[in-house]
C-alpha cells in the first residue's frame, strides 16, 4: 500500500466519482437516499458537475493508494481566519488504510503553511468513524456555526 496525497486542480476528472460517492452517500445516511446523480439537491449536483467552479479559490487534495483515487478534501484557507475543510472523502473500498489521516494531515500542513490560526470543519454527528478521527488529530467541538441540527462543528489551533 502507498498512499500519496497531492493537490489537484479542482477540475481533475478523478475528483467526480469521489464527489459523486460523498453526496449519494450522505443522502442515503441522512435517509433520503436518491437514484442517481442527477437526483441529488442542486448545490451537490453543481460540486460534482463543475467542481473547478465550485471549489474556486480553494485547494483540493487527492488522496491516491497504489495510484488508485482514494480520497479527497478541500481546504479554504481565507487570510486571517482559520482555515476550513470540506469534503473530506475516504472512499469505503479504501478505508483502514491511512487515508483520512494522509488527508488531514496534508491539508494541516497546508493550512499552516497558508498562515491560518486555526482549521475548522463540520461533520454530521452519526459519522462517528470521521469524529474519531478529528478528535485523534486536535479537533474539538465547538458551538455550532450552522444551521442544520446535525451537524457538528469543530475546530483545532494551529502555530
Amino acid at each position: 500500500m502507498t498512499v500519496r496525497v497531492a493537490p489537484v486542480p479542482a477540475g481533475d476528472p478523478r475528483l467526480r466519482p469521489l464527489l459523486t460517492a460523498y453526496h449519494l452517500r450522505t443522502e442515503e445516511e441522512k435517509g433520503v437516499p436518491v437514484p442517481g446523480p442527477a437526483d441529488l439537491p442542486a448545490a451537490y449536483l453543481a460540486e460534482i458537475e463543475d467542481p473547478a467552479r465550485s471549489f474556486a479559490g480553494a485547494t483540493v487534495l487527492l488522496a491516491t493508494d497504489d495510484g488508485a483515487p482514494a480520497g479527497c478534501v478541500v481546504v479554504r484557507t481565507p487570510a486571517s481566519a482559520p482555515a476550513e475543510l470540506k469534503r473530506l472523502w475516504t472512499s469505503p473500498a479504501h478505508r483502514g488504510r491511512g487515508v483520512g489521516a494522509a488527508l488531514m494531515a496534508t491539508a494541516t500542513a497546508l493550512a499552516t503553511e497558508a498562515g491560518a490560526p486555526g482549521l475548522r470543519l463540520s461533520v454530521w454527528s452519526w459519522r462517528e468513524d470521521a469524529l474519531r478521527l478529528y478528535e485523534r488529530v486536535g479537533f474539538r467541538k465547538v458551538p455550532s456555526w450552522e444551521s442544520r441540527p446535525e451537524l457538528v462543528c469543530l475546530e483545532r489551533a494551529l502555530g
